[in-house]
């Protein structure tokens, strides 16, 4: 399958899901959205904004439901497939290596994992078996812009794209 044929196939799933890539979030501070070394990108933590804005603000368990953060977790995995194909086209991605999602909890919240699920459900929906990875679901104290969710992505392309 051509290269176009299959970034096609990407765009039409994402479509399917009812869903748009976003346009790269600008970084909120010294740092770039993504890095490629070799076969690998990485994305720099990706918070859930859409439009510049964050849709909710907060601790999970106490100012967003646990449904509502990992709604929140997949926007964060959009932003990062924007980050991504700021340098390479999204069908270029072998396979998902790793995500690492934090969590703004109060204490006491142990159900990072469900957060969570909400990036890694999306990288599943999305990519099928490539989606399937390695994942840490860490819960802390603060976020960057008072964000209830921030996630990370590795992921490893394809030969032909070194």
């Amino acid at each position: 399958m051509t290269q176009t044929a299959q970034h096609t196939i990407i765009r039409q799933r994402l479509t399917e899901l009812g869903l748009e890539l976003p346009t790269p979030s600008t970084p909120v501070a010294s740092y770039v959205p993504a890095v490629r070394t070799g076969n690998y990108l990485y994305t720099s933590g990706q918070l859930p904004l859409v439009d510049g804005a964050l849709p909710h603000t907060g601790k999970v368990a106490a100012d967003v439901s646990v449904e509502d953060a990992a709604e929140l977790a997949r926007i964060c995995t959009l932003n990062a497939f924007a980050a991504i194909s700021a340098l390479v086209d999204l069908d270029s991605i072998a396979r998902v290596v790793k995500v690492v999602g934090f969590v703004a909890s109060v204490p006491g919240f142990n159900g990072q994992p469900a957060v969570v699920n909400g990036a890694s459900d999306l990288l599943l929906a999305v990519f099928g078996e490539k989606g399937q990875h390695a994942r840490s679901a860490v819960g802390v104290a603060e976020l960057p812009l008072n964000a209830p969710v921030e996630v990370e992505l590795i992921v490893e392309l394809d030969e032909q794209e070194t």
